[in-house]
């Protein structure tokens, strides 16, 4: 690493800001992080203080606070800002700030362009179609012509019926919308219209546009994902695999991801499993290639249970399952590969140093989200004190977490209750299952509230393990 002179705000906190930490001094580069009250017994405080001391941490009201976090920067002397995942990850807005302002900044994520012009599901969409690289049916465009609606409709259930799907579903959603909002499904063509309307009225209420987008409901199916890493060139993009993150909660968060995406040796699926994975990932460095992708990105695809892939959408940053990849990955025949530690190498503006060919994968891994919810009742989040977490250190086991082991500790009620990442590997399907069930059998989790005993989701993960890579 030539840019040990870069100092990196760590602009996130738990886990990923551990992470980011651990991968500038694993690159021989200072850092700074910061952190709220509400985070004052978190690990990312510990291990800042341990191995920055007190001049490494900064406490701020809040992680969506700009201004606060390029104070930061500013008295701190940092060069670089690492957004982690969520906040101000995909803000293109931010990312621009931080790159334009007087005294300019390294945005470690894509630049701003890419984040502004991926960003955009329905430019993405299109960028998409241009290039050959299939996509949710539906339109492309936001719709505000009541007929034109009714007629893209009218294809969509007409299409699924041709498909042999029993109950045909559109998707009706305004296009200036997010997050869920103002969407409804629709499985007549009897009732498009006043559905349409309603929520043509509610996206002009809500978001002064009363464009919408119809697109098909794609019903059973599996959650791929190819990751992406690129140089600041933009022109040899590469990738480190694929994964599969299908088994969810009820709300859809991910709970358990699994690389590679699929296992021909294991299961027969109902389609060429090994072109599948070929196909979605020489389309996602496809579109890299064409938006000059110059970071770490995630392609994201839905697969038809007949095979058929199609693309959602691009998360144009480091993603909480990165770390499954890294664990089938070798570079040069070496194992382990640190995909936050390539983010910020590139980012800073080092070339990629290796090409496609240089990138091995070697078994399986498993990733299980550890998450104080209860998966029995609509896995609502459980929030009290821990006071015991412990497990057996294996070489084939890494454990990320911001939870002390050694204190009891209070989960916020301001964050999600995501305790730890735990990443397993295997040689095959069989042995890395094996070794998940161990880890999650000898896991010590426990903490009360006033309610009662903590809820885990635990024996959850302990069920789907034998689910992974089903279809």
């Amino acid at each position: 690493m030539q840019n040990t002179e870069h100092k990196v705000l760590v602009a996130n906190r738990g886990e990923i800001a551990i992470r980011i930490v651990q991968a500038c001094r694993k690159l021989g580069l200072d850092f700074v992080c910061v952190y709220t009250a509400e985070d004052a017994e978190s690990g990312h405080v510990r291990i800042a203080r341990q191995l920055g001391g007190e001049k490494s941490l900064f406490r701020v009201s809040s992680y969506h606070d700009a201004n606060e976090l390029l104070s930061v920067a500013d008295e701190a002397g940092a060069t670089a800002v690492h957004p982690g995942y969520g906040f101000f990850a995909e803000d293109y807005r931010f990312a621009r700030r931080v790159s334009q302002r007087g005294r300019k900044l390294i945005f470690i994520g894509p630049s701003w362009r890419v984040i502004r012009e991926l960003g955009d599901k329905i430019n993405t969409k299109r960028l998409a179609r241009s290039l050959g690289v299939p996509t949710v049916p539906g339109s492309d465009k936001p719709i505000y012509d009541e007929m034109e609606a009714e007629k893209v409709a009218q294809s969509l259930f007409e299409f699924q019926e041709e498909q042999g799907v029993e109950r045909p579903l559109v998707l009706v959603k305004a296009s200036a919308g997010g997050g869920g909002m103002g969407i409804e499904e629709v499985h007549s063509l009897d009732l498009f219209r006043s559905v349409y309307r309603r929520i043509r009225n509610y996206a002009l209420r809500q978001f002064n546009d009363e464009g919408v987008l119809i697109e098909q409901r794609v019903n059973d199916f599996n959650h791929l994902e190819v990751q992406i890493v690129s140089d600041r060139s933009g022109k040899n993009p590469v990738h480190f695999g694929t994964r599969n993150c299908s088994i969810q909660s009820t709300g859809l968060q991910k709970r358990v991801e699994i690389a590679p995406g699929f296992d021909s040796s294991s299961y027969s699926y109902a389609f060429d499993a090994d072109k599948l994975l070929e196909d979605i990932t020489n389309h996602s460095l496809a579109m890299a290639r064409k938006v000059g992708y110059d970071n770490v990105g995630t392609w994201e695809w839905i697969v038809s249970r007949d095979g058929r892939p199609f693309l959602m959408e691009v998360n144009t940053r480091i993603q909480v399952e990165n770390g499954v990849s890294a664990a089938i990955a070798r570079i040069h025949g070496k194992g382990g590969v640190d995909i936050i530690a390539e983010q910020i190498r590139v980012g800073l503006g080092e070339p990629l140093g290796y090409t496609q060919e240089d990138i091995t994968f070697e078994g399986v891994g498993i990733e299980y989200r550890i998450i104080a919810e209860d998966p029995d009742n609509r896995f609502t989040p459980w929030v009290g004190r821990i006071e015991g977490f412990r497990w057996d250190e294996r070489d084939w086991l890494s454990m990320h977490t911001h939870v002390p082991t050694d204190s009891p500790y209070d989960i916020p009620t301001e964050f999600d209750p995501n305790l730890a990442l735990a990443i397993v590997w295997g040689k095959d399907l069989a042995q890395v299952r094996e070794r998940g069930l161990e880890l999650l059998d000898t896991i010590t989790l426990e903490g009360v509230n006033q309610a009662g005993p903590m809820r885990t989701n635990i024996a959850f993960l302990r069920r789907k393990t034998a689910d992974v890579l089903r279809f």
